[in-house]
């Protein structure tokens, strides 16, 4: 009986760690030549952000979905079918549809902020670029993404 349990727990964990492990694509049918990301601020208190550049080796069809970077996750965009561009806000300005009233029961209007996560693990220069080939959405780890100096 002890066996089995054994047997049974072993089964699951190793389950686990197969989907974890077949989660991102190894050949993926493009090629990534650089990838680099800035920071920027605004010309307000509170406005800031990432912009994250990917440069493929060369012209792609593939269509591309989001990237996940920094705990955070956007679209992205393709210009000139070598270049990807992710743009995320950091601002901590306040949005202006908060409403603020001495009649608590109209605050009861106000969206309940969420804490964005995403489904991955990475270190701080790591992404995950999703994509769409054959049918499927599909996913690779771009690792030791530059902080340009821009």
């Amino acid at each position: 009986m002890n066996t089995m349990k054994m047997l049974s727990i072993l089964a699951i964990v190793f389950t686990f760690f197969q989907c974890g492990s077949s989660k991102f694509v190894t050949n993926p049918p493009f090629k990534i030549n650089s990838a680099e990301y800035n920071t920027w601020v605004g010309g307000l208190p509170g406005v800031s952000g990432i912009n994250v550049k990917i440069k493929l080796k060369e012209k792609s069809t593939i269509q591309f979905d989001s990237l996940y970077f920094k705990m955070r996750v956007t679209k992205v965009e393709t210009k000139n079918s070598t270049l990807l561009i992710a743009n995320y806000s950091t601002s901590k300005k306040n949005p202006s549809d908060i409403i603020l009233d001495i009649d608590p029961k109209k605050e009861l209007k106000n969206q309940i902020p969420r804490q964005q996560t995403i489904p991955f693990e990475l270190e701080e220069n790591e992404a995950v670029l999703s994509y769409q080939f054959k049918g499927k959405t599909r996913y690779i780890k771009i690792k030791d993404i530059k902080k340009s100096k821009k």
